[in-house]
């Protein structure tokens, strides 16, 4: 495989190429200011083509490089753990896929396309990617542990087995634009851990905003996570449209907003699972969840006849954790059966439906109520 033979050795300020790039690193809650002596460092471009190495690009960029990737074609995994990197396509057109080995590093022995990989004690800060798409992985499309302000921007993820974009264990994580279709669970899934229990993490701040998310089995997911915003995305063809799930670990998951969003015709079937049943015809879904704001959505015309299927519906967790204060306002949720509303977390306590425009709910005097 070729490396890249252009590394066009462009040395700029920090400051002037954060400019250059959309203000690359804006993830770590900085507010600019003054550029003290030693941010000044040397900033390289580096531009990889066709048939050359996307890893050796990154292997020999140092912190705060740009990447361009041009149009084409690249077999192999990605791994990343150079902080305030940015991977920066040519649009749809610049195709990430799997090796025929897929052993070229742990990103693809894991099966997954682009990795972003911290620890505990040592975050990885203000890693971008942007106008690029990974399709084809035996697991996750793009998967970012232990990260602190990721940013992932007009990305395509699809027909990934697993999850289309996956972020765990971080933080301040930024979803701004992307597509994710045809992923075999959730086309964006944020979560404190995918392999352990515990807690809800904090998020601080995190944001999913404006993508597309269609024919995953959910459209997005959050687990166990706190403290972020969910606002104007599109999602529909899925077998569930956007879940909140919780559990009996503290702090609860919830404290989050969702609103303004377009979910629709989530009617795709997919089979039970060791904890699910099956699902069908599913909106928004709170499970064990507390203090989420669930406002301003677009519901319509969810159809199914899943124990979780409706237009906005509290589902009794699966370890028995009742969710607690949330609320369901101002919504416009037509045309979802069994029901545009439902409460079927019969030990839920202080959770409102208020406001919300609809034709049906379960049990029937839910609207009356409020």
């Amino acid at each position: 495989m070729k490396h890249p033979r252009s590394h066009r050795a462009v040395v700029v300020t920090a400051t002037a190429a954060a400019l250059a790039v959309g203000a690359v690193g804006c993830g770590n809650g900085s507010s600019g200011g003054t550029t003290s002596g030693s941010d000044m460092q040397k900033v390289s471009a580096h531009t990889v083509h066709p048939g050359e190495s996307i890893q050796s690009a990154v292997d020999q960029a140092a912190p705060g490089d740009v990447i361009d990737i041009e149009a084409g074609i690249y077999n192999g995994s990605v791994q990343i753990t150079t902080p305030r990197l940015t991977l920066r396509g040519a649009g749809t057109a610049t195709v990430i896929m799997p090796s025929k080995t897929g052993k070229e590093n742990a990103c693809a022995k894991a099966g997954e396309g682009l990795c972003i990989t911290g620890t505990a004690k040592k975050k990885v800060t203000d890693v971008r990617l942007e106008s690029l798409t990974v399709t084809g992985f035996k697991t996750n499309g793009i998967h970012a542990t232990q990260a602190d302000g990721f940013q992932a921007v007009k990305v395509t993820s699809r027909d990934n087995k697993q999850q289309g974009i996956l972020l765990e264990k971080s933080v301040r994580g930024q979803f701004t634009g992307n597509t994710a279709t045809n992923n075999g669970e959730s086309g964006i899934f944020l979560a404190n851990s995918m392999d352990t229990e515990g807690g809800a993490l904090d998020t601080k701040g995190a944001q999913v905003k404006d993508n597309t998310l269609n024919g995953n089995r959910f459209g997005l997911t959050l687990r166990r996570v706190r403290n972020l915003s969910v606002e104007q995305n599109k999602i529909g063809a899925n077998c569930g449209g956007i879940f909140v799930v919780g559990d009996e670990g503290v702090p609860r998951g919830g404290a989050l907003t969702v609103s303004h969003n377009t979910v629709t015709k989530n009617n795709k079937y997919c089979p039970a699972s060791t904890r699910l049943p099956f699902i069908q015809g599913t909106g928004i879904l709170l499970t064990g969840v507390e203090k989420t704001v669930v406002k301003d959505n677009d519901v319509r015309d969810n159809s199914g006849k899943s124990p979780m299927s409706g237009g906005i519906v509290l589902f009794k967790s699966v370890v028995g954790k009742a969710s607690t204060g949330n609320t369901i306002q101002n919504n416009t949720v037509r045309g979802n059966k069994p029901a545009d509303l439902a409460n079927r977390d019969t030990a839920g306590t202080g959770n409102t439906f208020a406001d919300n425009q609809s034709d049906t709910s379960e049990p029937r005097e839910l609207q009356a109520m409020h």
